[in-house]
């Protein structure tokens, strides 16, 4: 958002599709304004038509002209308010591709009364005029964001609004509690109790239970939209860049056969079944005087803490030692997910490939690139993706974990003030809190330094 004052009566223009050249651009008109300012400059093929006189939904092609100029040939779609992406009558033109037409047109609009939009101002007026929820607001940016199959689920779930319903029906029927209790509180005097403190107790367990489900499903959510981060790890010269170069079908990493050639993390990304993996190929674990592959090796063991899946990369020449260090990393790692795959099968025989199988998990070629795909297969069954073949909610976005995590503690707090029988009008206060932090999450409690952050992410335009 702009530092300046936003007048959110302003008729707003900007370029809804990429800039650069193309084969057609689009430029979005919302407001008051938006029908007038542009009949004013368009000539319809038709004669004597005019937008303002046309029903919504309707698309009229024609020219836009600046005064007796002929800018561009364009289609001009109309949504009249409130049945518009923003609730206001909206005007769409679609020209040519050409970033000249699109200045041109765009600068014309300027001098006839609009101001240029700011940063998800369309949304934003979408949210202010009752179009959609915050979640929702937020769920187009992911939505836009999206560049794999599952975050791109996670944000048609969010658009579709199941988060916010849920919240919302938590949050009015605390609500109607509430003011049960701040009315016991009118009538303290007199010692009556309006709300059944039985039903009372069981609303504020049920929502101590949807808040926990909720916290602990962004740690999924988290990872599927931003990509699961995947260590590959092994001693020097194993084939971990082979490896990497294999999966991302790419020359990436530098690979030679001098044993500590990788000194720091090299981190791509593959997406495989619909979710994103990123792949931080590391420096080898081993024992060196070497400052500078110390310091990589270091980093190994820093980026082995931020992997969600460790690969842990095994020479078959040298399995007796390996062994021991499989065993090594599981213990100085216990509630790491730890794979141990064994590389450079080519240089077994079948016999001793036989009777390494039931070792690994995976046995692999890095060189050759087999068992590359049984890899995969099994990346993607260690991705839980079980929960997006449900309608579970899943929370990926960190403001709405932050104000779960807040409303959390509050219904703690009511939870305990019931437990050790305080007076109402003391949990009251943890009650209003909670409410509090539910409303910011849907936009029913919103501030305009919370709007500012979250629509400044927002591409012009949207």
């Amino acid at each position: 958002m702009n530092n300046h004052t936003t007048n959110y009566n302003d008729t707003i223009i900007a370029l809804a599709t990429p800039s650069g050249a193309g084969a057609i651009a689009v430029l979005r008109v919302s407001g008051k304004e938006a029908i007038s300012i542009v009949d004013a400059c368009f000539k319809s093929v038709t004669p004597n038509k005019k937008l303002s006189n046309q029903k919504t939904h309707t698309l009229h092609l024609g020219h836009i002209l600046d005064g007796e100029r002929y800018i561009d040939e364009v289609l001009v779609s109309i949504f009249k308010n409130p049945n518009s992406y923003t609730g206001e009558d909206t005007v769409e033109i679609s020209c040519h591709g050409s970033q000249y037409i699109q200045q041109e047109i765009m600068q014309l609009f300027l001098q006839k009364g609009c101001r240029t939009a700011d940063a998800g101002e369309f949304t934003l007026r979408a949210f202010l005029n009752g179009k959609m929820d915050l979640t929702q607001a937020e769920a187009v940016a992911d939505l836009i964001a999206s560049d794999s199959a599952a975050s791109h689920q996670i944000a048609m779930q969010q658009m579709r609004g199941g988060f916010a319903n849920e919240i919302q029906v938590l949050r009015q029927e605390l609500l109607n509690f509430a003011s049960l209790i701040e009315l016991e509180l009118d009538f303290a005097e007199e010692d009556v109790e309006f709300a059944d403190r039985t039903q009372f107790i069981a609303l504020v367990n049920k929502i101590s239970e949807v808040l926990k489900r909720l916290i602990d499903s962004f740690a999924t959510g988290n990872v599927l939209k931003n990509g699961i981060p995947v260590a590959i790890v092994g001693e020097p010269n194993v084939g971990k860049s082979t490896l990497l170069n294999a999966l991302l079908n790419e020359e990436k990493a530098i690979v030679s056969d001098i044993a500590g050639t990788t000194r720091d993390a090299i981190e791509d990304q593959i997406i495989i079944s619909g979710v994103t993996y990123r792949f931080i190929d590391t420096a080898g674990i081993r024992e060196t005087d070497d400052v500078v592959e110390n310091i990589g090796i270091q980093r190994t063991f820093e980026n082995i803490e931020k992997a969600q899946l460790v690969l842990h990369l095994v020479d078959a020449s040298k399995m007796q030692k390996s062994a021991v260090k499989i065993q090594e990393l599981k213990e100085k790692y216990p509630n790491k997910r730890i794979l141990s795959i064994l590389n450079k099968a080519d240089l077994l025989s079948k016999e001793e490939l036989e009777h390494v199988n039931s070792q690994f998990l995976i046995v692999i070629s890095s060189k050759e690139k087999e068992g590359v795909e049984a890899l995969k297969t099994e990346l993607t069954n260690l991705a839980n993706l079980g929960v997006l073949s449900t309608n579970e909610t899943i929370i990926t976005n960190s403001r709405h974990f932050e104000a779960l995590n807040n409303a959390l503690t509050a219904i703690k707090e009511v939870q305990n003030g019931i437990d050790l029988q305080i007076s109402s009008d003391l949990f009251a206060i943890d009650i209003r809190e909670s409410l509090h932090h539910l409303g910011l999450i849907t936009g029913a409690v919103t501030t305009e330094d919370l709007l500012g952050n979250i629509f400044a992410n927002f591409c012009i335009g949207k």
